[in-house]
């Protein structure tokens, strides 16, 4: 496999788990410039990118090229000045690249001002009975910002499309208010960016550019727990701007409540105007999604095909749309569309991955069988040292591996109160960064290797 179709192998799947704001953030502008007894070279397009991936997605990046080719051994990022370009490509539409005369991938494109991708926009948001009360606040927000639901909280889990809901209200705005000022902005750059001021002791200008905003769409607020630096800026940037009627626009992976090392006054203002939810699309939803997105490719695929899809992906639209594209890249490389066994053996990987037959059930079990422990004794409310460690064990890996939310979690364990599975998380989390505990980190890092391997 040549360097450039690795790194797209790589993107591929790093795009299935992340959000298209993160994607396009991180990812955009890099690829692997040597590949060379055993070591990968990787460059970005600046410093800021460089650390990101090394720290936030060094490990995961490193797994990905490991199973692409056993040989790689090591990974390196170097910023790499991008070349003067002769064509400059427009910001205002989206653009494919075709690689090797084979596949083409679409090329992620933002507003430098606005950080607002164009291409999500309400007409192309699937409504259904799964994210239709998020929808409506989303679109009553666009219409008069700053009026109602303000702040606007959406959350659900990875791959539903809070992303392209935010991202929508924003472009939306633009188009109606073209004066108003709109920033999306993703937590982690949110935190990046003070960082770098206080670093550089202009904190001032940081304050002075967040204040002047009119539409300001935060992603991913579950990001900045523990962060107390960021959450107090974030604080003093919301009461300011909510006291000049702004519109602010939050989203997270679970709502306000469950966000672990959230300052309590920040979980309150989160909690001070609207909280929608965005759940499991239904079948027929997932239909329309796989239609609608096959109708953008211009790929018209059969009934059968779209019912596979549907019936096999049921929690994530993201997924559905990674599915879509296998297919897509097939029907453009061989000039054909794919049956349904052909359609089979290409998502084989993506459908049936080890990942996908992880449960509740097995993180417990396992976790219980590692530490010659019995599930009933997990599950008990025994006070017991060597029970109470496992127990946290698996709460912790419930949270990491299945996103699940702290009353569930609290609920598998005899009913047990959110904030004992809040702390019992954060106990781990802590234990696991202490550098002179590295026997836990191996022990879970062994418990994550049996639960993914089965």
């Amino acid at each position: 496999m040549i360097k450039e179709e690795l790194w797209q192998a790589v993107l591929a799947q790093i795009q299935l788990n992340t959000s298209p704001a993160n994607f396009a953030t991180w990812f955009k502008d890099t690829k692997i410039i040597s590949c060379e007894k055993g070591e990968v070279i990787v460059s970005t397009p600046n410093s800021f990118a460089r650390e990101w991936l090394e720290n936030k997605y060094g490990k995961t990046i490193l797994k990905i090229l490991r199973n692409l080719n056993e040989e790689i051994k090591k990974i390196k990022y170097i910023v790499e000045k991008a070349e003067l370009k002769i064509f400059k490509k427009s910001f205002s539409s989206i653009h494919t690249e075709k690689l090797n005369g084979q596949l083409e991938f679409e090329q992620f494109t933002t507003d430098k001002e606005t950080n607002l991708n164009q291409k999500y926009t309400f007409e192309n948001f699937i409504v259904g009975p799964f994210n239709e009360l998020a929808h409506a606040a989303a679109w009553a927000v666009s219409k008069t910002p700053g009026s109602v639901y303000n702040p606007l909280f959406i959350y659900s889990e990875v791959g539903l499309g809070k992303t392209h809901l935010l991202q929508a209200i924003g472009n939306a705005v633009i188009k109606s208010f073209p004066e108003k000022k709109v920033k999306y902005v993703p937590a982690e750059n949110f935190t990046a960016e003070v960082i770098f001021s206080i670093r550089n002791h202009n904190i001032e200008k940081f304050k002075a550019k967040y204040r002047a905003i009119d539409v300001l769409i935060l992603d991913d607020v579950h990001f900045l727990a523990g962060k107390e630096k960021t959450q107090e800026e974030l604080f003093h940037t919301f009461n300011a701007l909510y006291e000049k009627n702004k519109q602010i626009i939050f989203s997270s992976d679970c709502p306000p409540k469950a966000i672990s090392f959230m300052a309590e006054r920040l979980r309150s203002r989160f909690e001070g105007g609207m909280v929608g939810d965005i759940s499991y699309p239904d079948y027929e939803t997932r239909i329309a999604i796989l239609k609608n997105k096959s109708q953008e490719k211009q790929v018209n695929f059969p009934d059968e095909i779209m019912d596979y899809i549907a019936a096999n992906v049921q929690k994530n639209i993201r997924e559905l749309e990674g599915a879509l594209n296998k297919l897509t890249a097939f029907y453009k490389a061989n000039k054909q569309i794919p049956n349904i066994e052909t359609t089979k053996t290409l998502l084989k990987a993506l459908l049936f991955s080890p990942e996908k037959a992880i449960n509740s059930k097995k993180i417990i079990q396992t976790v219980a069988e590692f530490y010659d422990l019995r599930t009933k004794d997990l599950l008990s409310a025994s006070r017991k040292k060597e029970i109470v460690k496992p127990r946290q064990i698996a709460m912790f890996l419930l949270r990491e591996k299945l996103k699940s939310s702290y009353p569930f979690i609290g609920r598998k364990f005899g009913n047990k109160d959110h904030t004992t599975v809040l702390y019992a998380c954060g106990k781990i989390l802590k234990e696991i960064e202490k550098e002179n505990n590295e026997n836990l980190a191996n022990e879970i890092s062994l418990i994550r290797q049996r639960i993914s391997s089965g």
